[in-house]
């Protein structure tokens, strides 16, 4: 699959931005079909860093979500700098 057909979007909500600042994560709104080594794999060629791990949710509303940790030398705050979340 395309990465951009897996990735959606990232979520700028106040939870999102919580979790970049404390614990280094991203929400991203994913393709319902893709399964975490794909959104893995989207995300570290999408934006040239390392991941960490990768936690999925359906939301009440039938989105799937992807919580994506990235590693200490790929800050979250720099991701979301370059997609233009900050």
């Amino acid at each position: 699959m395309d990465p951009y057909s897996i990735v959606k979007y990232p979520l700028n909500t106040e939870k999102s931005i919580r979790l970049m600042e404390s614990q280094n994560k991203l929400i991203f709104r994913v393709e319902t079909s893709a399964e975490k080594p794909q959104i893995k794999k989207a995300i570290e060629e999408l934006f040239k860093v390392k991941v960490v791990a990768v936690n999925t949710f359906f939301s009440p509303s039938g989105e799937k979500r992807a919580y994506v940790t990235f590693a200490k030398e790929s800050p979250a705050i720099n991701i979301a700098t370059q997609m233009g979340l900050m």
